[in-house]
């Protein structure tokens, strides 16, 4: 295969990440995807996919994982460097011994948080190539932090992960050469944004049950006052003129009278779509369940 036409997929496993549902997603898709932004790009599934489909001419993402956002840019800017990386720390993982895999988990777990705290442009490489392997080394490949903001998961016990796939971070980084990345909040997408931007919209999901959140991306929740408010920056958006395409839990898994998000996106199409729960302690437990698609825009494929 030309490299120059090899597919790039999300580079880590990440919860909420939309690989599982690409097929239902881009059947609403507009026809022409000019100006893109996704702020809260998470694993990127439907980044890669609209980049590769339509090429956008300008495209931003954001995300408040600050960590997450270093990993994009030195796929993009420094790929070869990281893939030199990553192949030394994939074998040492390969020459070690189950229990010596596991000390080298929390030594590059304890090393990782060290550089987050440092917050010293100089080792974003290094700490880049952490942030990679410990997504392929934790449990279910979570990103959690404690309210200090350190990184958390425990091992995951992998035998033999591919923590350095030089090909799909080779194609990545081409993906991503005409991609803008910020840091923050997602409201500061809101100047980038105008008539001509498809914006995607995957944010934390609204927990199903009052034990169901399980992870935290940030040091910050996303309670429903910000799922609150995030309605009003869509409509905000929708005002601009942006076609606008949010995902989210359906409240209705757990209590078929929760008209949380009917009401509160009354004034858009929503869809309900099946998915597979795939973020569980309990393997029995990631049955198939709904969630929702919020759409500004509709006709008969979905798109403009």
């Amino acid at each position: 295969m030309n490299s120059k036409k090899r597919l790039a997929r999300p580079f880590v496993k990440w919860a909420g990440g939309k690989s599982q549902l690409l097929e239902i997603i881009r059947k609403e898709y507009p026809s022409k995807i000019k100006k893109y932004c996704e702020p809260f790009v998470g694993g990127g599934a439907v980044l890669f996919d609209v980049i590769g489909k339509f090429q956008p001419e300008e495209i931003l993402i954001n995300d408040i994982n600050k960590e997450l956002i270093n990993t994009y840019s030195q796929i993009k800017n420094n790929c070869e460097f990281l893939i030199s990386r990553l192949s030394e720390i994939q074998s040492a993982y390969k020459n070690c011994s189950p229990e010596g895999n596991k000390n080298l988990f929390y030594k590059n777990r304890e090393r990782y948080n060290e550089l987050k705290l440092r917050s010293d442009d100089s080792e974003n490489l290094e700490k880049a190539a952490l942030f990679i392997f410990l997504n392929k080394t934790s449990f279910n490949g979570l990103y959690r932090v404690n309210s200090k903001g350190l990184f958390n998961v425990p091992f995951n016990n992998a035998k033999n992960p591919l923590l350095c796939d030089e090909e799909n971070l080779r194609a990545c980084s081409k993906f991503l050469q005409n991609v803008q990345m910020t840091v923050g909040d997602y409201s500061q997408c809101k100047n980038f944004i105008d008539e001509n931007t498809f914006v995607y919209i995957d944010p934390p999901y609204r927990p199903l049950t009052s034990t169901a959140a399980f992870t935290s991306y940030s040091e910050k929740g996303f309670s429903d006052k910000e799922q609150t408010e995030l309605a009003g920056f869509i409509e905000v958006l929708s005002a601009k003129g942006a076609k606008i395409l949010a995902s989210n839990s359906d409240p209705k898994n757990a209590d078929a009278s929760d008209n949380f998000f009917d009401e509160l996106y009354s004034n858009f199409e929503i869809k309900r779509i099946s998915a597979s729960r795939m973020i569980n302690s309990n393997a029995k437990k990631r049955g198939s369940i709904s969630e929702i698609l919020i759409l500004n825009y509709t006709n008969e494929r979905g798109g403009y």
